[in-house]
């Protein structure tokens, strides 16, 4: 059996699986560990994956929260069976950069998605560049998202975005309430697209930019790319993978709309 690190989140039923982990497995630290195990949901997954994504070890999670799209199903049974016999799949993150009315820098990356969304009553007012590109000249809403193949079942699919195949080498960009162009259904772009998004009313029309759970306010202007120099390596229960999540959201959008 590999060397193993739990990793827990601080709630009852989290709890519960580590005691009952520690009863089957033995565990040594973060730093001689060869897989970090993660019990939670998966906004404790996306937690770990940035905190310790540069030790290039491979997450195995456990969910103890709602979804749990990143995270896999405690079987106690067939825990050690399940954990010998994987999947692994790599994904990279969206990078964020964005200056602020004050003009100073923040920087964070994002697994599902970057969100931009309207800090005050009044409407965003943006502009979408991909490049030297114009995507659209004014966006009037409560603003969008731009997500990752992986995190295109979140939030993206809330606001009616389309779901991308893991390996479709895309991006989605999805309008949050759109107000002008009222139609305007969203993009699908390159993974390897450098996305612009401009402010157009600051003033009037403040704006946050939030790339998973990490916040920054009164954005001016926000830069967003795939960074493919960081690689998460997530795994997964034999034929659990995040790719099968994908394509059973799509068959249950089809069989809505039908």
């Amino acid at each position: 059996m590999k060397n193993l690190f739990i990793l827990s989140d601080k709630n009852k039923k989290s709890e519960n699986i580590r005691l009952k982990l520690l009863k089957k497995i033995k565990t040594t630290s973060l730093k001689k560990t060869d897989l970090i195990i993660v019990i939670g949901g998966d906004g404790f997954m996306l937690q770990a994956l940035k905190k310790f994504y540069k030790l290039n070890k491979p997450f195995y999670g456990i969910n103890s929260g709602d979804y749990g799209f990143l995270m896999n199903k405690f079987n106690e049974k067939n825990f050690l069976k399940n954990i010998i016999k994987t999947d692994l799949v790599k994904i990279s993150p969206l990078q964020m950069i964005v200056k602020n009315k004050l003009g100073k820098i923040k920087k964070s990356i994002a697994v599902n998605e970057i969100s931009i969304l309207r800090q005050s009553r009044q409407a965003a007012s943006i502009s979408i560049n991909n490049g030297d590109r114009n995507i659209i000249k004014k966006l009037r809403g409560d603003g969008l998202l731009v997500c990752t193949p992986a995190g295109s079942t979140a939030y993206n699919l809330s606001v009616h975005g389309p779901i991308l195949n893991l390996n479709s080498n895309k991006l989605a960009i999805s309008p949050v309430s759109p107000f002008r162009p009222r139609r305007w259904k969203g993009k699908i772009v390159s993974n390897k697209s450098k996305i612009l998004i401009k402010n157009l009313n600051p003033k009037k029309r403040p704006i946050s930019a939030v790339a998973d759970n990490f916040e920054v306010r009164n954005a001016v202007l926000i830069k967003i790319s795939e960074n493919k120099k960081i690689i998460f390596n997530i795994l997964y229960n034999k034929n659990k993978s995040i790719d099968k999540k994908i394509k059973l959201e799509q068959l249950r959008r089809e069989v809505g709309r039908s």
